[in-house]
């Protein structure tokens, strides 16, 4: 968990300032495609783990990681991005009874930890000015980022990982 949180934060460094160059390019609607990537880590831990509490103890560290790194976003969107996904990861895979890991369920959970965070965004960072429109676009492109960049890919990484034989004393590995 701290592994994958830490390495997350230092690519959170990197992608933050792509970020801010999208926007400058297109806007909240080419920003929104990058989502996916900020929420990848916890996912993919609770993939690999696969016990409640992986989330909350994931998202925790790394949203205290990316403030210790600094974001261009400031210290506060580390620890409430962070709970928001934790809090959405941690109710899907409960409600699942931490039984079904499925790229299916992977991606709703990818595209589920989006739409709260982007209310505290919204509110943060003043996406309440743009068009009903362009935030309605600006949602849609952040919850499908979430669906495959975040989802999607945390099956494809889980499984390739599972095969190099470093995950075998984890749950993913496990057979059955």
């Amino acid at each position: 968990m701290a592994m994958l949180a830490a390495v997350n934060a230092v690519i959170t460094v990197y992608i933050g300032p792509v970020n801010k160059l999208l926007s400058s390019l297109g806007g909240p609607i080419a920003t929104s495609t990058t989502t996916g990537i900020y929420m990848v880590y916890g996912l993919l831990a609770y993939y690999i783990i696969r016990k409640p509490g992986t989330a909350v103890v994931t998202y925790a560290i790394g949203g205290t990681i990316q403030a210790m790194t600094g974001t261009v976003y400031g210290i506060a969107s580390c620890f409430v991005a962070a709970a928001c996904y934790m809090v959405i990861a941690e109710i899907i895979f409960a409600a699942m009874r931490y039984r079904n890991w499925s790229a299916g369920v992977l991606m709703l959970a990818g595209g589920a930890m989006v739409p709260l965070w982007f209310v505290f965004a919204a509110n943060m960072f003043g996406y309440t000015a743009w068009p009903i429109g362009v935030l309605g676009i600006a949602l849609v492109v952040r919850m499908l980022s979430g669906i495959f960049l975040c989802g999607l890919l945390t099956k494809v990484l889980g499984e390739a990982l599972a095969k190099t034989g470093l995950l075998r004393r984890f749950a993913v590995s496990a057979k059955g």
